[in-house]
């Protein structure tokens, strides 16, 4: 635990508490919100070929985890640690620009 603390350069065992509930939570939630997000735009799911199905989903799930992270954090108290690791795996995979343009035009940096 204390590596973890110290690679995430955060202080309490609370906020590493409350940071592991939020991965989990969102973990769940990323994947009951994209099946029926797939049926709202006319995806079922007894979709044939099954396996475009899955692939379709696993696909629409990385963005929905992305957005449910940072506002799952938010809701726990936890935003600035979310956004920051947000914006580092923006920029890794060179999407770095998202990260710019909420930063400049939403949150006011």
């Amino acid at each position: 635990m204390n590596r973890l603390k110290k690679r995430w350069n955060i202080s309490s065992n609370w906020q590493l508490v409350s940071i592991l509930i939020v991965f989990a939570i969102t973990g769940f939630s990323s994947l009951q919100v994209a099946k029926p997000f797939l049926s709202l735009i006319g995806i079922p799911e007894t979709f044939q070929p099954h396996w475009l199905y899955r692939i379709l989903r696993l696909v629409l799930i990385f963005p929905i985890y992305q957005v449910l992270l940072v506002f799952i954090g938010f809701v726990f108290g936890q935003f600035t640690f979310f956004w920051n690791f947000e914006k580092k795996m923006l920029y890794r995979m060179r999407l770095g620009f998202i990260a710019n343009f909420v930063d400049e035009k939403i949150l006011k940096k």
